[in-house]
């Protein structure tokens, strides 16, 4: 707990900046150290968004690619950073301090001064270039291989990562530049990532942040996979870790260094501020939403989900994104796992699945598109639409790890309507985190409450959903900008206004606990619909039918030849 007399060292008038980078834009969010109070946001959408199907160039990419333009970070420091403050009417030299998260693993190749690649001449036309976002899954093969060979050379850190490394990590997406693009790779000096990137820009010190080292870089026990590993992968891979990936680690809530005269322009911050050590917009979120003691899930939950736990038990959990001494509270072991698709899946079915009538009627009654769909699904019973959905659109993260699996819905007849659907796809949802749940306490790491964070939080019926699928009470944070708070918290840390991020928690965090209640007879509907969600999942996710892999490989086939 903050101590009477912490607080009183403490100046009311003192205040931290939070950035939160996400998928398709980046939010600033001005903070009273004194409580947590958040007196300003402002948002920057990302001029490119996402590059899925095409460079801005026009270059077309292949499938299962996903990249960003980097310039687009930056924007935001020069745009939602000025614009909060001024609406915030904080004085700037009443802040004293950054902080950042970002999606990961998000990672880029660079030169040695820090300039991305894509800008260079000559080089905005090549692919690997540019930022790999999270979603970029067209690594799975090279994901494969080094699954395959981590296992029959008995790689002792395979288990920290529940048995399988995603072709979403740094790995991964290192080979791939490597194989397909090597003189790319020769060019590139460090292989970072975009959390650390952003914090480089910030304050011209290059650290490598604990939590992506550790979840999403390999690195366990002080040390990477070995030379001989990498070597038995591609002989041109023996030198990645020294060549371009290892630097030193900076732990969560450490000063970084001081904001530099070029980002103080950008940001309209002070020069020599404290810049705070880079940090992962799931993990960052756990002390905002005060989950600081063992055993509080924590799902935030956006066009993704990540589930982030800390324990005082170590344990190899099948599936999970990783396990790391210290990965998210000190002292404690932290987990990861996660969902490809959350509110991504729901957002495709609108944009999909949205007749004009509806439309229609949604307009009339001033609802937007999920609005109008939820209020229909919320007038069923558990069970009613006869549907149940494999919630796989964008590949399984945690328990398969396997983002060559796809979505499925069963059941489908010419009474189903468009709300049928849409509620099956919330439960699918509720399922998969119910699934990685059911993973945590198989293997003794218990989960004994879900918080809720991000915007699906504001949807009651998918919340209420979550409770009565996992059994379990359902806390919600109380703050719109989780990642951006949490962030804003460890720069307090880091500037010194709190000994710890324990202390920051219980100062600055906020959150509602048991929001949303399981109803025991809602509850046990869902158990039975659950039981034919699992039948579903192990036969189309562990091998007993490869049909989406081959659907999989028919779609690449013919992408080659058109």
């Amino acid at each position: 707990m903050v101590t009477a007399e912490h607080k009183e060292n403490t100046p009311p008038d003192t205040y931290v900046i939070g950035v939160d980078f996400g998928t398709l834009s980046g939010r600033a969010v001005v903070v009273r150290v004194a409580d947590g109070a958040e007196v300003a946001v402002a948002e920057h959408q990302y001029t490119h968004a996402v590059l899925d199907r095409a460079l801005p160039d026009g270059t077309v990419l292949p499938p299962d690619w996903a990249l960003q333009v980097p310039s687009d970070y930056v924007d935001v420091l020069r745009v939602a950073v000025p614009a909060a403050l001024a609406r915030s009417g904080v004085a700037p030299e009443q802040v004293i301090g950054i902080g950042t998260d970002f999606t990961a693993c998000t990672v880029l190749p660079v030169l040695a001064d820090g300039t991305p690649l894509c800008q260079l001449p000559g080089l905005a036309g090549r692919p690997h270039a540019y930022v790999k976002l999270w979603r970029h899954h067209a690594a799975q093969e090279q994901a494969d291989r080094i699954n395959t060979l981590a296992v029959e050379r008995k790689e002792p850190w395979l288990a920290r990562y529940g048995g399988k490394i995603s072709s979403e990590w740094e790995f991964a997406k290192a080979l791939q530049l490597l194989e397909e693009d090597p003189e790319l790779y020769t060019l590139t000096d460090r292989w970072i990532e975009a959390a650390d990137w952003i914090v480089w820009r910030l304050c011209g010190s290059y650290l490598r942040n604990a939590c992506t080292a550790g979840y999403k870089g390999q690195f366990q026990d002080g040390a990477y996979p070995s030379r001989d590993y990498l070597a038995a992968l591609n002989p041109g891979f023996v030198d990645f870790v020294t060549d371009k990936l290892k630097h030193p680690i900076g732990q969560l809530g450490e000063p970084a260094g001081t904001l530099t005269p070029e980002a103080a322009a950008w940001t309209g911050l002070p020069e020599g501020i404290t810049v705070c050590v880079g940090n992962v917009d799931a993990h960052v979120t756990a002390p905002a939403a005060m989950a600081v003691e063992p055993g509080r899930m924590v799902a935030i939950m956006g066009t993704s989900t990540c589930h982030v736990m800390s324990s005082d038990q170590r344990a190899e959990v099948p599936g999970m994104c990783g396990v790391v001494d210290g990965g998210i509270l000190p002292g404690l072991w932290g987990y990861e796992a996660g969902q490809s698709g959350v509110g991504d899946i729901f957002g495709w079915f609108v944009r999909t699945g949205f007749p004009a009538g509806y439309a229609e009627q949604a307009a009339a009654l001033g609802r937007d598109a999920h609005e109008h769909l939820t209020a229909l699904a919320a007038e069923q019973g558990v069970g009613e639409h006869g549907l149940v959905a494999l919630d796989w659109h964008s590949g399984n993260r945690s328990v398969l790890v396997d983002h060559d699996l796809s979505g499925v819905v069963v059941g489908l007849t010419l009474s189903t309507r468009p709300e049928d659907v849409y509620r099956a796809l919330l439960e699918a949802t509720a399922f998969g985190t119910r699934t990685i749940i059911e993973a945590f306490e198989t293997a003794g790491v218990p989960v004994g409450e879900l918080v809720i964070a991000g915007g699906l939080t504001k949807n009651a019926l998918l919340m209420q959903i979550y409770a009565d699928v996992t059994r379990r009470p359902l806390g919600v944070i109380d703050s719109a900008q989780g990642p951006a708070l949490g962030a804003a918290m460890h720069a307090a840390v880091a500037a010194g206004a709190y000994p710890d991020i324990r202390a920051a928690a219980h100062a600055m965090g906020k959150a509602r606990p048991a929001v949303h209640l399981p109803d025991p007879e809602r509850a046990a509907a869902y158990d039975r619909l659950y039981a034919e969600y699992r039948l579903l999942h192990d036969y189309f996710g562990r091998g007993a039918n490869e049909v989406m892999h081959r659907l999989r490989a028919l779609r690449a086939e013919a992408s080659a030849h058109s």
